[in-house]
């Protein structure tokens, strides 16, 4: 065993240059000992971790269809939720300007408003203190949520810099259309529960193609809380 951290700190020292033939097995023997006490402290550790409790998390995916307008939450590649989105009403594609939403695959690199209020506006991914209501006439900021989005792929590496999001939109009247300018937008009840239950890092793969038709779970639904509950090893 190489690491130090199982190893003595008191070197062993010789009192006579004589008596180095008897140290110096010695020596050898008690780093062996050493050695086996490091190995016996991770085997104590491990066991602790085996019958500690600690949860298992499900791994959760994201899906999002351009032809249906919608959301898909996966866990342990089974869907559990679904959303209605507004994706682009200029497309998809990754280009520069063009306010199209990018395809494939994407990740949550940051996530921004943990805690304000549902409606609260974001102008430089700040928030305001405005608050607005659902529909609020002639207003279309980002509000509630925002979820900076990072691609993985050739096809869609400006999305970061291009700041595409998932954020949340107060023309909740209409979501299901592309209506957006690149970003993938939510009502805000929505957001907050998507938001509070995604890690960074959760992979997000956006296609142009419909959901999978086992995604049509009607109104056998639920909070994506009470999924993740439901799902822990009991």
């Amino acid at each position: 065993m190489t690491s130090t951290f199982f190893q003595s700190n008191r070197p062993i020292t010789s009192p006579h240059p004589e008596s180095g033939s008897i140290i110096r097995p010695l020596a050898k023997t008690v780093r062996a000992v050493d050695c086996m006490k490091g190995v016996g402290f991770l085997l104590l550790v491990v066991v602790a971790l085996l019958f500690s409790g600690c949860e298992v998390v499900p791994q959760q995916k994201i899906l999002i269809s351009a032809a249906d307008q919608k959301m898909a939450i996966y866990r342990d590649g089974v869907p559990i939720r679904t959303f209605r989105v507004s994706t682009s009403k200029f497309g998809l594609g990754d280009r520069p300007g063009s306010y199209a939403t990018p395809t494939g695959l994407l990740r949550v690199k940051k996530k921004i408003g943990e805690n304000v209020k549902e409606g609260t506006v974001f102008k430089g991914r700040n928030p305001t203190g405005e608050v607005l209501k659902v529909d609020a006439p002639g207003r279309d900021p980002i509000v509630t949520r925002i979820m900076w989005l990072e691609g993985l792929e050739d096809s869609n590496k400006n999305a970061f810099k291009r700041y595409i999001y998932i954020h949340g939109t107060p023309e909740e009247r209409n979501i299901g259309r592309p209506v957006s300018y690149g970003c993938i937008r939510m009502r805000s009840r929505d957001i907050v529960e998507l938001f509070d239950d995604t890690e960074l890092n959760t992979r997000i793969f956006i296609t142009s193609r419909p959901l999978p038709k086992n995604t049509a779970m009607g109104d056998r639904q639920v909070p994506l809380s009470q999924s993740r509950k439901s799902s822990k090893p009991k």
